[in-house]
């Protein structure tokens, strides 16, 4: 029984997928898998049992992914899972920042009890004149999944669009339209754009990307959106701009004592995912990735390990291994099977960064003195073996095997007219 504990709520719709071998436990102390969504789980002790730690969103800043990698805990997100959700909001962030719709709307509640507030309304909405969005151009910094679906829809309302990635997959490319300007230097970026949308992760190469130097180089009067993480924006920089009337309008998603309540800011409560599709699409990959995992050791979408996939399992058993990038690892992984006189009938090996993951997949059942000195490997850091098992289906009996798995096959309604049982043998369950 593969136990998980969910450290959130997690959508229903994502957990109901794991199959009758899977048990939602209360406790993170004996889990096989954990999945979280904005749960900070740096202090947290994990557990020797734990294999992988599934993000229901894109952001991982709130798990160790370092100590993970050490132990050989598996990290993976969703990204594009919440894609649309973010992208709407960054249009209603775009709106916000060209009519004063907050000042209009304040005023209003403000002198709701007037009994002459119909006619004051006529002079005072002088004061929340804006501008429209159509025919300004918008620098979107980050062509990812929801970078590119920003930069398409950007373009339909009537925008030029600019948009920087050097790193963008071809997924994004395929998906982006034939109108947006890719553009190879960001400072481009700053110094063309009447709008900019930033949407890169939080890593140290980009931890405070949007600073003064940054805002030198742009138009007076810019207006800049965060609905990708705080990190990104130099508060004190940004607040020096905000003052000068380099920058005319600050709209982020994350507010912090610095910039919550400066004027011409305005603060969301990370609200970019925070719909219930986005939390329903969300789980529902997270619980996918993790059951194809545990399942199979197939790893995607991992941001810590590399993806690796050996599909659905068809041998005796399928060993998955996290282990350090360094030389002569896999000779020393076959050299334990050959010992033993076991086939290898399938290998796969990734690396990524400081961090590789293999799969062997072998013709014999594996027994605990070769897991052992497979975990004896210097650099190794987790050993798992995925053992067929065995599912006996009794007379007169309907069965599903692994609703919603990766697996994702079912058993039809089985009627026997003897009084023996069947036993299957089913793989990667």
């Amino acid at each position: 029984m593969t136990k998980v504990n969910c450290l959130n709520p997690i959508a229903a719709c994502g957990l109901d997928l794991f199959s009758d071998n899977y048990e939602i436990v209360d406790s993170m102390d004996n889990a096989d898998a954990v999945l979280v969504r904005s749960a900070a789980m740096h202090d947290l002790d994990l557990p020797d049992s734990l294999a992988a730690i599934a993000r229901a969103g894109a952001g991982v800043n709130n798990i160790p992914l370092d100590k993970c990698a050490e132990k050989g805990i598996v990290v993976f997100n969703t990204p594009g899972a919440n894609a649309n959700g973010v992208k709407e909001i960054v249009v209603a962030g775009l709106l916000l920042a060209s009519r004063d719709l907050m000042g209009g709307y304040n005023w209003v509640k403000e002198n709701a009890a007037d009994p002459d507030i119909a006619k004051k309304v006529e002079k005072q909405k002088k004061q929340y004149a804006g501008n429209e969005i159509q025919g300004k151009k918008l620098g979107v910094i980050g062509l990812g999944a929801i970078g590119a679906k920003v930069a398409n829809i950007a373009f339909r309302l009537g925008m030029e669009v600019y948009g920087y990635d050097p790193y963008v997959s071809v997924d994004a490319a395929w998906s982006l339209s034939r109108h947006i300007k890719h553009i190879t230097n960001v400072e481009d970026i700053y110094k063309e754009c009447d709008y900019i949308t930033i949407h890169v992760p939080a890593l140290p190469s980009t931890k405070g990307m949007l600073n003064k130097e940054a805002f030198a180089m742009m138009k007076d009067g810019v207006r800049i959106l965060n609905f990708a993480r705080d990190t990104l924006v130099n508060d004190a920089d940004m607040i020096e701009a905000l003052a000068s009337g380099k920058v005319a309008k600050y709209v982020t998603d994350f507010p912090n004592p610095a910039v919550a309540g400066v004027d011409n800011v305005i603060t969301l409560p990370h609200l970019g995912a925070s719909t219930e599709e986005s939390e329903d699409n969300c789980a529902v990959m997270a619980v996918k990735q993790i059951a194809d995992f545990m399942e199979n050791g197939n790893i995607k979408n991992s941001v810590n390990y590399p993806a690796c996939d050996a599909g659905v399992r068809e041998t005796a058993a399928r060993v998955a291994i996290c282990h350090k990038n360094i030389p002569d690892m896999l000779t020393r992984f076959t050299g334990v099977f050959s010992s033993k006189s076991v086939n290898i009938a399938n290998m796969v090996s990734k690396s990524k960064g400081d961090w590789a993951y293999t799969i062997l997949d072998v013709d014999a059942a594996i027994d605990d003195a070769s897991k052992t000195e497979l975990e004896a490997v210097e650099g190794v850091v987790k050993v798992r073996v995925i053992l067929s098992r065995q599912l006996v289906i009794s007379t007169e009996v309907q069965y599903r095997v692994c609703p919603g798995s990766m697996i994702d096959y079912y058993c039809k309604a089985v009627t026997f007219v003897t009084a023996f049982s069947c036993i299957f043998h089913i793989d990667g369950i």
